[in-house]
């Protein structure tokens, strides 16, 4: 079967991608818009951000958030240029073996699903813990004997939407993001009416994004920037849904440009209402304070609403729940594929005919998560945020990687006109030198134990679960290569 796609504003057939059973038409635009929003988590990851963005470069963060969109919005460029020539719901998985061989793309395949194991773990727990948070309105400390079990229901909860097909869970997802969204909506006006009621406690100037002040010290801000970078990690979920979308090599692109505008603007006018409001300030509610860079917005909740602050919970705990859940559709549906090309068990690329969807690859994904969960649970609260912190230089990875895809399957079409060469060649290129930068220096920054929680032998414990990460995806590939099952695939080509 072969799909059109549109390029070069003509029509150019795009590789035949076989079905794999998912149910085809059955998402919109705005229904990839929206799950493409929600599965970044914005109310909470710019929450859990912006207080450490603003310790390293304060009032430069509106800046730091704009040169943290440029890249990611490359990438996204480059993504929707591989898509509308192989809408393949394996994604990097499939067009980076396409372009770079089995081993490349089983590796991008697995930066994926660690990427997305890691990170669902980690909503998981905050979930949790802001569950009993809201239900006893923030007034007593809740025990792992809580946390724990409750996180675990979480997860198995968003995999279990995910196996009953992708109508009910784009319904679940649907409801939560309005949840977080009107609960946002509240908090912005409180914002708004406290700076206009109090006076800002910061007056809004275009100094914030002064790029030559800001580069009097470019080692805080290319930091700053790093973080910005990963806080719109969770729109190619958009092409990980591709064969579920009405037209699978056009609609994804869209939904997923769309998304990621319209979150980099979110994100923006957030901040500087934030900034305006509470000051990047080390004191008090002041975004520059170190014990709110957790949470900057749970930390200002009883001083913008009141008693109303529980308001604030709920849209986080919305924003947790809507991105755990829209962070199982991409692994699963990666892995999925993954499976029906032989680099994984075929049971894995086996689709529920009831439901057309990936079931058992869906409780595969929340079992790896529950075992990696109570791994961090044992080990303590600081390895989970270095896990945490780890994720980044997955999704640098994968993300660059799939980016010099792009300039490599479309390098004999970049001189045919003025649009190929920008859109399929410089843009993709330079957002993968861009996310290359992050990658090395991200390593390089995790390495040095002052950035992360724990340490090991002198290095810093975020690189230390980076490089056991890493370990496990070499033991995985030798014996997915070696392995009766599987090793076909690393003999096979694709053209």
């Amino acid at each position: 079967m072969s799909r059109q796609g549109i390029t070069d504003g003509g029509r150019q057939a795009t590789i035949a991608v076989k079905p794999k059973g998912l149910r085809a038409g059955i998402l919109d635009l705005g229904d990839l818009t929206m799950l493409g929003m929600a599965s970044t988590a914005p109310v909470f990851a710019l929450s859990v951000t912006l207080g450490l963005i603003v310790s390293r470069v304060g009032d430069f963060a509106p800046l730091a958030l704009v040169l943290g969109f440029a890249p990611v919005l490359l990438v996204a460029l480059a993504f929707r240029e591989l898509n509308a020539r192989e809408p393949d719901c394996g994604t990097s998985f499939a067009w980076v073996r396409r372009a770079f061989g089995p081993y490349s793309g089983w590796a991008a395949g697995f930066a994926t699903a660690v990427a997305s194991v890691v990170v669902l773990v980690n909503l998981g727990h905050v979930a949790a813990q802001y569950l009993w948070a809201l239900i006893s309105r923030g007034s007593w400390e809740v025990s792992p004997w809580l946390t724990v079990p409750t996180a675990l229901l979480i997860m198995a909860a968003m995999c279990g939407v995910n196996s009953l097909g992708i109508r009910i869970g784009e319904n679940v997802q649907r409801t939560l993001t309005y949840v977080q969204y009107i609960a946002l909506g509240v908090l912005a006006i409180a914002l708004v009416v406290g700076v206009v009621r109090d006076g800002a406690s910061e007056v809004f100037h275009w100094g914030w994004f002064d790029l030559g002040a800001a580069l009097q010290d470019p080692s805080r801000l290319w930091q700053g920037v790093l973080l910005a970078i990963f806080l719109f990690w969770g729109w190619d979920t958009c092409f990980s849904l591709n064969e579920e979308s009405d037209d699978p090599a056009r609609t994804p692109g869209r939904g997923a440009l769309l998304s990621t505008v319209a979150l980099g603007l979110i994100y923006l006018a957030l901040t500087v209402l934030l900034m305006m409001f509470a000051s990047t300030d080390t004191s008090g509610i002041g975004l520059g304070n170190p014990d709110n860079s957790g949470d900057v917005m749970g930390a200002l909740r009883e001083t913008a609403l009141g008693p109303w602050g529980w308001v604030v919970l709920l849209s986080l705990l919305g924003s947790i729940l809507s991105g755990a859940q829209a962070t199982v559709l991409p692994v699963t549906r990666s892995l999925l594929a993954m499976g029906r090309e032989g680099a994984l068990p075929a049971r894995l690329g086996r689709v529920e005919p009831s439901t057309q969807a990936p079931r058992t690859v869906s409780w595969v994904v929340f079992g790896a998560a529950g075992i990696y969960y109570l791994v961090l649970t044992f080990l303590g609260a600081n390895v989970m945020i270095d896990s945490a912190n780890a994720v980044t230089v997955f999704i640098a990875f994968y993300y660059a990687i799939t980016a010099f895809a792009c300039v490599w399957t479309f390098r004999n079409t970049l001189r045919d006109s003025a649009r190929n060469l920008w859109l399929r060649g410089i843009l993709p290129l330079l957002g993968g030198i861009l996310l290359t930068v992050a990658f090395v220096s991200g390593i390089i920054q995790w390495g040095k134990p002052e950035f992360s929680q724990t340490s090991a032998g002198g290095v810093g414990g975020t690189l230390v679960v980076v490089l056991v990460l890493a370990v496990l995806g070499i033991a995985l590939l030798l014996w997915a290569r070696f392995s009766s099952a599987t090793r076909g695939f690393f003999s096979s080509r694709v053209s």
